[in-house]
């Protein structure tokens, strides 16, 4: 048993209890004392060039100001610090990308499965969920799907794909031709821009 309290207390802590909830750009920065190269490059909190400052100089002059020193170009020649209030630009970022993902709208891909001998009543119908599908801006993947001897007649198939594209006429363009993988022969269709 005092086996495992000691390999218990060895342990590492879980790394994504410390970790802010913050965008991984702004936990690469370095911020006030974490800064230990001197010189650098000073930018005010107005955006207006200070000069190049020793690192204890710069976080006075920064200390006066009532904000912090963050470095934002740690790459340069001399590296490039910046004196702004660090909580409000993590706030600003977080929005930021909060906003970009919500206006996101990614393309999904539907797939619509059909046989060799599918009916034409039951055609029209997926054709008509194809051009539903197009409309929403999504790629349609066609899939026919053949099964024991089917496999000997593929050129059913074929111009069962050919009888989708004269039914869906101009509301598609083919992303990807025709092919064979096995059982399935598909085709994948995107919206015309």
């Amino acid at each position: 048993m005092w086996r495992d309290v000691a390999l218990r207390a060895s342990r590492p802590s879980n790394e994504h209890e410390r970790k802010e909830r913050c965008p991984i750009a702004v936990q690469k920065l370095r911020v006030n004392r974490e800064i230990r190269v001197t010189p650098i490059r000073v930018i005010g909190p107005e955006s207006e060039q200070l000069g190049i400052l020793a690192t204890p100089d710069a976080l006075k002059k920064a200390e006066e100001l009532g904000y912090d020193l963050v470095e934002v170009s740690p790459t340069a020649q001399p590296p490039v610090c910046k004196i702004m209030d660090f909580g409000k630009y993590k706030y600003e970022l977080n929005k930021k990308a909060h906003t970009a993902k919500q206006h996101q709208k990614g393309t999904q891909l539907k797939e619509v499965k059909l046989r060799p001998r599918t009916d034409q009543h039951d055609l029209e119908t997926k054709v008509r969920q194809m051009k539903e599908f197009l409309a929403d801006g999504n790629k349609t993947k066609v899939t026919v799907m053949f099964r024991g001897r089917e496999m000997a007649y593929q050129q059913m198939g074929r111009a069962m794909l050919d009888k989708v594209m004269v039914l869906i006429g101009s509301g598609a363009q083919i992303e990807q031709p025709p092919r064979q993988e096995g059982r399935f022969l598909m085709m994948v269709l995107a919206p015309k821009k």
